[in-house]
């Protein structure tokens, strides 16, 4: 396990550097002048052109684009991923900020994606062919054709302005910020993020315990007398499962990309609706340390996936 994990771990730094390689150089690429974008364009007539070439040379902007990437790789593997273009504050410090109410929605709506996906698979699993499975599936195929930002605005039409019954945007009520007001504002977007991801697991879930029902040791425990509720719950549904951990773990930042819209829809104050903001007004460091966080999320959770199928299924063993 050890050896394994020393590997992996060597091998994610491998592709990590790499990806933060791919990433600087592409942002960099891109159109645009962060610097004449800090300008008054009035001023650009007078005085403008000398305050942007002074603050080029004053944020390494002049320099090659290697010289640049090896000074922001040294700084940032110390936890230094440099200083806003907008705000002149900190990225990390940025970031650190949005990342709690990402990290909310993200994990609620992932709660409630498991919960409908499990109870949903079972029931289709175990009523195959009948009209909940129908349902079941039609229903799954739905929530997987619709895009979320749809979604969320038509769930803004129908439950925030036509019944009233919950806020349509932000993620507390100015002035209020307790536990029930971000609670009402956090059931429409982790509901809908929720729904567009217990599509597909529905159908893993599903059919995992299809193959597991019809299993030798299914029929074995079944001929020994186990009534269908221990065999579904004790034994094909636990097995059934194993598989599903690995696509959530693969799912979750699958699920930030699903975030970064529905934030956009919702107003949400996470790390998404700072990146489509951060790359409108060409803030690179900020989006440098959005796409990495990204790749290190990534890694993490393929990581977490292989360690995870391990412990939940005793036969396989990491070497």
């Amino acid at each position: 396990m050890l050896t394994y994990l020393a590997r992996r771990l060597l091998v994610n730094a491998v592709v990590f550097l790499f990806i933060s390689m791919g990433v600087f150089l592409l942002v960099r690429a891109a159109p645009g002048d962060p610097v004449r974008m800090m300008v008054n364009p009035e001023q650009l007539q007078a005085g403008g052109p000398e305050f942007v070439a002074l603050k080029r040379a004053e944020l390494g902007l002049d320099d090659p684009v290697l010289v640049r990437y090896g000074i922001w790789l040294r700084d940032a593997l110390s936890g230094d991923l440099g200083y806003s273009f907008v705000s002149q504050r900190p990225v990390a410090e940025v970031l650190g900020e949005r990342m709690g109410p990402t990290v909310l929605l993200m994990s609620t709506a992932l709660l409630v994606g498991l919960v409908l996906a499990v109870a949903a698979g079972t029931l289709a699993a175990v009523r195959r062919n009948s009209a909940v499975d129908y349902a079941a599936t039609m229903a799954s195929l739905g929530t997987v054709s619709v895009p979320s930002f749809f979604l969320g605005i038509a769930a803004i039409y129908v439950f925030s302005l036509r019944l009233g019954w919950l806020p349509s945007a932000g993620m507390s009520t100015p002035g209020d910020g307790g536990g029930p007001d971000v609670l009402a504002h956090l059931v429409l977007p982790a509901a809908i993020l929720g729904l567009s991801i217990a599509g597909p697991f529905t159908r893993y879930v599903r059919a995992g315990l299809l193959a597991e029902l019809g299993s030798d040791y299914v029929r074995t425990a079944e001929a020994k007398g186990a009534g269908p509720g221990r065999v579904l719950f004790r034994h094909a549904l636990r097995n059934a499962l194993i598989p599903l951990i690995t696509v959530v773990m693969i799912y979750i930042p699958q699920l930030l990309a699903g975030a970064v819209a529905l934030e956009q829809v919702f107003a949400w104050p996470g790390m998404g609706q700072l990146a489509v903001s951060s790359i409108g007004q060409l803030d690179y460091p900020v989006v440098i340390g959005f796409a990495l966080f990204i790749a290190v999320l990534v890694l993490v959770c393929n990581l977490a996936a292989d360690l995870l199928y391990a412990v939940a299924d005793p036969r396989i063993s990491l070497t």
